[in-house]
């Protein structure tokens, strides 16, 4: 069985202001043909399909035009697709019954029962060989939010971590029932949205979810049965255990400008009699170049002879590259982000950010300096209690804030 395993699309993202949709449209496409010349029996797409809890309409469209041209091109292909926490979880759900019409299954929040228990039977799927016969199990499990852990259960009092036993749990008790369902040569698989511990955050378009690193879950606490666990929400692609059984596929494309240099790929991932006997990176093309002009910030002067010397051949807009500018600057410019323009004019490119820096000041007054739009909550925070206390938040005080801030930030 060919699975492939991707995540962290976010259709509908706009970059300092760019449309992103040219970008997805490539990345689609390219996915399309690729399962096809692939030979792809199953994909699991692990969250965060959309930017925000209200993609724009023609990310609609990008997403029901893919999955109708998957079917219409691989009638066999098993589609699964989790919410992460960007999506809105009820409007994933809300076309599930016309979607499972098409054998295509979406899972945008815990699915429960009429008693209001978890409803395993639409969480555990069968994914099956080119021969048609079922060739793994998978636990398709989305983003899990506190409503979804039952944590005033009686099982959890004295747990010192609610959150993480309770995500846990759910894996663990997932894992048993494929296994009681699952016949000698099948695989069992999950799928999954969340922070790891150990692993490598974007610097700038990720954060930690499920109440702050405190939350962070560790890779022991899920169950050694899984053959393949296939995550996503960090968008750079990495490896969490050393078996290379738990993998984040990262995200298609750059998500901000400080992922310009990551490998962005879908995961292929072999199995044969239940075992892995294949595991590749396929790496994406780039359809559009990121560039961050100079390497560091440097004087404006050297900046603008830097601009002038870049290499810009003719294109269309949409395929014209996305450019920081790098500025280290020892004193007020006025005219700054004029004379950037101006050097720019006519040439090939998109001008996304200017990015500005005081040299000898503090990492607080430079991030201020560039502009409400370019910080973080966190960073604001962290910055006012400094500013007001003269020391950093203590770390209880800060788990509070990001609880804060992930329950006002979670769709509804």
């Amino acid at each position: 069985m060919n699975l492939f395993h991707t995540a962290d699309w976010h259709l509908g993202q706009l970059l300092h202001g760019h449309s992103r949709a040219f970008e997805h449209q490539q990345f689609l496409t390219w996915l399309l043909d690729t399962l096809e010349a692939e030979q792809a029996d199953a994909l699991l797409i692990c969250g965060d399909i959309f930017d925000s809890a209200n993609p724009p309409a023609y990310a609609w469209q990008m997403l029901y035009r893919f999955l109708a041209d998957c079917r219409r091109r691989m009638p066999a292909l098993d589609l699964i697709l989790v919410g992460g926490n960007h999506d809105s979880p009820a409007k994933l759900d809300a076309p599930h019954s016309l979607l499972a019409s098409f054998g295509i299954t979406v899972i945008g929040q815990l699915p429960r029962t009429a008693d209001n228990d978890t409803d395993w039977q639409r969480l555990i799927l069968p994914l099956t060989d080119a021969s048609g016969e079922t060739a793994a199990w998978c636990l398709a499990l989305p983003f899990l939010r506190s409503a979804d852990l039952n944590l005033s259960d009686p099982e959890l009092d004295g747990v010192e971590d609610k959150l993480i036993a309770g995500v846990t749990r759910l894996y663990q008790q997932g894992t048993a029932r494929m296994q009681q369902q699952s016949q000698p040569g099948q695989a069992l698989i999950a799928t999954g949205h969340a922070y790891l511990a150990g692993t490598e955050l974007s610097e700038l378009s990720e954060r930690r979810i499920l109440g702050g690193n405190q939350h962070a879950l560790p890779v022991s606490g899920f169950p050694d049965a899984l053959d393949y666990l296939a995550l996503g929400h960090l968008h750079k692609a990495q490896r969490v255990d050393k078996a290379g059984k738990v993998r984040y596929s990262g995200s298609p494309i750059p998500l901000s400008l400080a992922e310009e240099h990551y490998p962005h790929q879908v995961r292929k991932v072999r199995f044969e009699a239940g075992a892995v006997v294949e595991d590749v990176a396929m790496s994406i093309p780039r359809a559009v170049p990121i560039l961050r002009i100079p390497a560091r910030p440097a004087p404006l002067a050297d900046v603008l002879e830097a601009l002038a010397a870049l290499p810009l051949p003719e294109a269309e807009l949409e395929r014209q590259p996305l450019l920081e500018v790098r500025v280290a600057l020892d004193k007020p410019e006025p005219r700054l982000r004029e004379q950037i323009v101006a050097a720019l004019e006519g040439r090939a490119v998109r001008l996304a950010r200017i990015h500005v820096t005081h040299p000898g000041q503090s990492a607080a007054l430079n991030r201020q300096s560039e502009g409400l739009a370019a910080l973080t909550p966190e960073q604001v925070f962290v910055d006012g209690y400094h500013a007001r206390f003269g020391d950093a938040p203590a770390p209880a005080l800060m788990a509070a804030f990001d609880t804060l801030l992930n329950e006002l930030e979670e769709p509804a």
